[in-house]
């Protein structure tokens, strides 16, 4: 009797802490949330350099590449919803979570938590880039004869938006944000194959390997690879974005969950297929790794697609940043027994700010950072983890039609992520021979 007395003030300390962290605080999302979250998450800096992976594969690798991610992403995106609610009565709201169930509580922890992280801080990283990339070619483009800023100042002025915004509590209170960043997404999306088509074929366009070398092409393609497995990296945050949906045994989140995933999943391919097709058939190999810089007319319409951009990378930053936050948070009150309230929250979260500002003004190469993330990390937590998960909790028969599937998924998967760091590594590594330190 004691005990359960004693038991009943800590499980309520822990009610209210779980209330008070960013994923669990809020649970009365409507299934549009799941929709736009999940555009946020996905569509972003990857999208714009698919005409570029494009002109590294070639026409029929890089349209079997695209085709395939899509398909088996949606796959496995289905089952990390289904995987939310398998146990009754009890969510699995963050990824760890679902992967301590799968492997046990040690070693789900660490086959999980390491690549979440690498994906998610990754993420973060490339988006203060891009976010800065796109602020100085807006600045240029609308202003060509002022003064050259240097990219660095336009990290900085993209990250002070970030030391305001990473305040907001949860996912719910990011939610207009998110909506914003989904908006934006699929117009410059449409604005980049839109103006591409506009210019139609170029002259002397050429679609051959632009590098001189076989060794050259062979690395090319393996960075391109990189660069769709971080176009599709939305299942990082799926169980976390999951969590805000409200549940009960005859209404399980899955049924809205899913719905809003089938609609972003129609939103990704109205982006991603016309941007690389298109953007690739005008420009050929010339392309940039970023398709709006090669654009450079009309002037008006690109600096508007750049702000767009801005726009939408604000809100994908906050949607990767805020289950980093839950970990952070997590860590100071429940193992290092800091009080939860508003002082830790502006104190950590500003520090995990300052940390990825700092280290993309430090690195800001681009389209080598998104092929070495993408395949490092991206492919095991996007194309095959959720596949292994399926296989240790659901067992299914060898040599049925989800054990093959699954396995296929995971063979793919595994091939991603130990071919494309190579090419992206070997990226990173030229362009930073030029390259100067917070230049």
């Amino acid at each position: 009797m004691d005990a359960g007395v004693r038991d009943k003030p800590q499980e309520a300390k822990e009610k209210s802490i779980d209330d008070w962290l960013p994923i669990t605080s809020s649970r009365n999302a409507k299934w549009w949330y799941s929709a736009f979250h999940n555009v946020t998450a996905m569509v972003g800096a990857g999208v714009l350099s698919l005409p570029y992976a494009m002109s590294e594969l070639g026409w029929g690798p890089g349209t079997v590449v695209l085709i395939l991610s899509w398909i088996i992403t949606l796959y496995t995106l289905w089952q990390m919803v289904e995987m939310h609610e398998m146990v009754p009565g009890k969510r699995f709201d963050r990824y760890h979570e679902l992967g301590q169930h799968a492997f046990g509580d040690k070693l789900g922890l660490w086959i999980v938590v390491p690549q979440q992280l690498i994906v998610e801080v990754g993420v973060n990283i490339v988006y203060m880039v891009t976010g800065g990339k796109s602020l100085k070619k807006f600045h240029d483009v609308v202003c060509p004869d002022c003064k050259n800023i240097k990219l660095t100042y336009f990290i900085m002025i993209f990250a002070s938006l970030h030391f305001v915004l990473s305040q907001l509590p949860n996912f719910n209170s990011i939610s207009g944000v998110s909506l914003a960043a989904a908006v934006m997404s699929l117009s410059y999306s449409t604005i980049a194959w839109g103006a591409s088509a506009a210019k139609g074929k170029q002259e002397h366009v050429e679609y051959g390997y632009k590098a001189s070398s076989t060794a050259g092409t062979f690395f090319n393609f393996l960075s391109a690879l990189g660069d769709v497995a971080f176009a599709y990296a939305g299942h990082n945050v799926v169980l976390e974005i999951q969590a805000t949906i409200p549940s009960t045994p005859e209404k399980p989140s899955k049924k809205p969950m899913w719905k809003g995933v089938v609609v972003a999943y129609i939103v990704v391919a109205i982006c991603y297929f016309p941007v690389a097709l298109i953007g690739y058939w005008v420009f050929g190999n010339v392309v940039d790794d970023n398709i709006l810089i090669t654009l450079e007319k009309p002037r008006w319409l690109i600096a508007m697609a750049n702000m767009m951009v801005v726009v939408h990378v604000i809100g994908s930053y906050q949607i990767y940043a805020m289950p980093v936050f839950d970990m952070i948070e997590t860590v100071l009150v429940k193992k290092l027994h800091f009080p939860p309230g508003l002082m830790l929250r502006l104190i950590a979260r500003s520090v995990y700010v300052a940390f990825t500002m700092f280290v993309a003004i430090s690195f800001p190469f681009f389209g080598g950072l998104l092929g070495f993330f993408g395949g490092f990390a991206f492919a095991p937590t996007t194309y095959f983890l959720p596949c292994i998960m399926w296989l240790a909790i659901y067992k299914p028969r060898p040599g049925s039609l989800s054990w093959i599937t699954n396995w296929f998924c995971i063979i793919i998967g595994v091939l991603l992520m130990i071919l494309s760091p190579i090419g992206g590594l070997r990226q990173i590594i030229i362009q930073a021979k030029n390259y100067q330190f917070f230049s």
